[in-house]
């Protein structure tokens, strides 16, 4: 589970915007550029060049 200080601090590396962690808890989300990052073993993968554009 990503730790509620974790979360608090998460930016979009691409627009430095506010991020969404989906109840799932295997995706973050940013709205603003319709990415998508994914989670593993904890821990979000915030790498613009492994995101993935929300369908």
């Amino acid at each position: 589970m990503i730790s509620k200080e974790l979360e608090d601090i998460l930016a979009c590396p691409k627009c430095k915007g506010d991020i969404k962690i989906l109840e799932c808890r295997i995706v973050v989300v940013c709205e603003s550029c319709q990415l998508k990052y994914s989670v593993d073993n904890d821990i979000p993968i915030m790498l613009i060049d492994r995101a993935e554009k929300i369908i």
